[in-house]
């Protein structure tokens, strides 16, 4: 007997989806009881994460043609695949509708067929950037204010692209900005550093390889995230110098002044990093952002606290909001008569009053912003 097709497989994972659940983690558990060969695998992985991202835009789409826009969810998701094979992949109208409509049930088959040859044979006319780009309104409002118009669609045109897998020579997946970051906190033998928002790990395994501290104390508040951690620990063969430790950010276990370097990688908003979770901007709320800058702020002032004078305080965000990025490296140098800027990195990031940005389109990496700061004697 045969096994699911690769749009049913695809359907299956949108109902998921839809249901609250994430992409990345849905995804590979069903493509591995799947049986697909491997194209049929990377065509289901286009067909998922390329209909969520395009959600917003393909719902338009099939919107034109639909008396009442209230739908069972799997015709709404069993639409919007077809939608998005027949304008963004381009796939022949006999396949995108044909084979779309053989995983409908009942009577919405009718539906589902009649519908989609309409979006096949008909011109669009997008009303507006927001649903061309198929991203919340306020996204493209408050990156438009903070970076200006045009960089801010070059940027969400670039996040509607497929993210390239980088794969460093230690087998960890990695992408080229979160690198740079790691680069940037600048380690050297004999220091001791400590990651104090470490999930995944990515970055404090590459601190330490790069720079051959002491000891990298990779900390995160979540017990199951700080097992992640210790295991990417072991993936990188970095288990001599960097301790995984269960720590809450904001009230480190560590004394003060211990460290020569610190880095606070925090959580925030993910609106540099859009194009490898394509759910997550459904998810994020505008009212979100300045719970996150409140988070951000509190790290912060644990953070400082834990650099030794003389020593180095990193912070990023893989985020494009202006509250997140150099507004919140001010208000660092406005609080904290200790701390002086050190020079920004170089090209492709873009250096700002405080700090630098890089942006997606620059050199097709996530968005991320990062400043860095020297803690002088008082």
């Amino acid at each position: 007997m045969s096994g699911p097709s690769a749009r049913r497989v695809a359907l299956n994972a949108l109902a998921r989806i839809d249901d609250g659940a994430y992409a990345n983690l849905v995804l590979p558990p069903l493509l591995e009881r799947s049986g697909l060969d491997e194209r049929d695998r990377r065509f289901v992985t286009d067909l998922v994460y390329g209909t969520t991202r395009m959600r917003r835009a393909c719902d338009f789409l099939v919107d034109r043609f639909l008396v009442r826009t209230e739908l069972d969810a799997d015709v709404r998701s069993a639409l919007r695949l077809g939608a998005y094979q027949l304008h963004f992949l381009r796939t022949p109208p006999h396949a995108a509708v044909g084979e779309t409509v053989d995983e409908v049930k009942g009577k919405a088959r009718g539906l589902v067929n009649a519908v989609l040859r309409k979006v096949a044979g008909a011109p669009v006319e997008w009303p507006d950037d927001a649903t061309r780009l198929s991203y919340p309104d306020w996204i493209v409002d408050r990156l438009s204010h903070d970076l200006g118009r045009e960089v801010a669609v070059g940027a969400l045109e670039s996040m509607n692209e497929a993210a390239t897998v980088h794969e460093r020579p230690d087998g960890y997946v990695q992408d080229p900005a979160s690198q740079d970051v790691a680069r940037i906190v600048g380690a050297r033998p004999g220091e001791r550093v400590a990651d104090v928002c470490a999930a995944p790990g990515g970055k404090a395994t590459l601190i330490a390889e790069l720079g051959s501290p002491d000891v990298v104390v990779a900390g995160d508040a979540s017990p199951t995230r700080t097992t992640l951690v210790a295991g990417n620990v072991r993936l990188t063969g970095q288990q001599e110098r960097v301790a995984v430790v269960v720590a809450d950010a904001r009230r480190p276990p560590h004394p003060e002044e211990t460290f020569d370097r610190v880095l606070v990688d925090a959580p925030c908003s993910g609106l540099g990093v859009l194009r490898r979770r394509p759910d997550a901007r459904w998810r994020i709320q505008e009212r979100d952002v300045d719970d996150l800058v409140r988070l951000q702020r509190e790290i912060l002032e644990a953070a400082v606290r834990l650099v030794r004078p003389g020593g180095r305080l990193v912070y990023s965000v893989c985020t494009l909001t202006k509250a997140e990025g150099p507004d919140i490296g001010r208000w660092l140098l406005d609080t904290h008569n200790d701390l002086a800027l050190v020079d920004p990195p170089g090209e492709p990031w873009q250096p700002l009053e405080v700090g630098a940005l890089l942006l997606p389109q620059t050199a097709q990496t996530d968005g991320m912003y990062v400043t860095g700061f020297a803690r002088v004697a008082q």
